[in-house]
């Protein structure tokens, strides 16, 4: 017999998780598929679940091959190590992924050193990265790379307007550079644009993906590109560690979520839109919900006396996950395991922290 749930058991008593799309759980199709997966062993290239993922993950991007991944960390460092030498310098925004959430590994593993510059908004152009490239002389750390991430995380999930991306890789081309894509995201820029991945990204020399964050798969990444780089990139995949062995029943969920999951990715805008309108009317938050544009929404804490760090702790214990940005800062990200009703509980219980509506 099932028992009846306690009496003193309520919706509020369950988390609303807004720390990152990350946090989402395997649908039932995912587990399905998990538990019923083909398998062998990767290392040899001989699962048949992780071969199927890889194939699909190239014909979607119009791609000769793809690489299946433990995390986008490493996805993106094998491009680093694939297409750059120890001493060279990655070109890359200020605030992007590579440089502030994956270690120094471009330097640390790769033994290449960041050249950032801070961009509007997180997106580059042309006449950012151009003064940043190396003329040729020996006394030069040289340019290796060039590395663009879509959509921007810590800009609040912005988007690159197509045409800004081709302008820089066609003349990064033409300057014989590299250019690289940290496109964990990439399915919710290809949502909010209304276009293709593979179009967003036909220039690039190499992409990264994320099936773990809003596709919602447990474990894993994907790199795309010509079948020379990721034939390299494979071999610096085993050199990292992250050669995986009977890897089909992690592969199984990637093939579930890259056919499904970008399906309801719009579902997760419409949210983070909404959760940035009704924090904007609150006393103490400044927020322009005009620039959410997908599923992150940051915003500034101006409440007096209080720090981000501070209203995300007491958020916390009102059964509200979030994570704070620096002092002020306080990031929220929208997925397929936080509903309307979970965002409207997250703008109460903050108007309720911080004083209630504006007037």
């Amino acid at each position: 017999m099932i028992s009846a749930m306690p009496a003193s058991t309520s919706p509020s008593s369950f988390p609303i998780d807004l720390r990152s799309d990350t946090v989402t759980r395997p649908t039932p199709a995912m587990r399905r598929a998990m538990a019923e997966a083909e398998v062998g062993d990767d290392v040899y290239g001989e699962d048949p679940t992780v071969n199927r993922l890889q194939a699909r993950a190239a014909e979607i991007f119009e791609r000769e091959a793809a690489l299946f991944v433990p995390s986008g960390s490493m996805g993106n460092l094998l491009a680093i190590k694939t297409w750059a030498r120890p001493g060279m310098e990655v070109i890359c925004e200020q605030r992007s992924h590579i440089v502030n959430y994956e270690l120094a590994s471009m330097s640390a593993v790769a033994g290449c050193m960041p050249c950032t510059v801070a961009a509007a908004d997180g997106i580059l152009t042309w006449a950012t990265i151009e003064p940043l490239i190396r003329p040729k002389g020996y006394y030069y750390a040289p340019t290796g790379l060039i590395e663009l991430e879509n959509t921007h995380n810590l800009h609040g999930g912005a988007v690159y307007p197509p045409a800004v991306v081709d302008e820089i890789c066609d003349r990064a081309h033409t300057a014989g550079l590299r250019v690289h894509l940290d496109g964990a995201r990439i399915f919710n820029a290809g949502v909010a644009l209304g276009r293709g991945v593979a179009e967003l990204t036909r220039m690039f020399d190499s992409v990264m993906f994320c099936l773990s964050k809003g596709l919602g798969a447990p474990v894993g990444s994907m790199l795309v590109g010509s079948r020379d780089f990721i034939d390299q990139a494979r071999v610096g995949r085993k050199m990292l560690g992250g050669g995986m062995r009977q890897a089909g029943v992690l592969a199984a969920a990637g093939l579930v979520a890259l056919e499904e999951s970008p399906k309801t990715l719009h579902r997760d805008h419409e949210n983070a839109r909404f959760l940035a309108e009704g924090l904007a009317q609150i006393p103490g938050i400044v927020l322009d919900p005009r620039k959410v544009v997908t599923n992150i929404v940051i915003f500034e804490i101006r409440a007096e006396g209080r720090t981000a760090q501070e209203v995300c702790a007491e958020l916390a214990r009102r059964n509200v996950l979030c994570g704070a940005m620096g002092k002020q800062q306080v990031r929220m990200v929208t997925h397929y395991d936080v509903d309307c009703a979970g965002v409207e509980r997250a703008i109460s219980e903050m108007a309720s922290l911080l004083g209630g509506p504006k007037s």
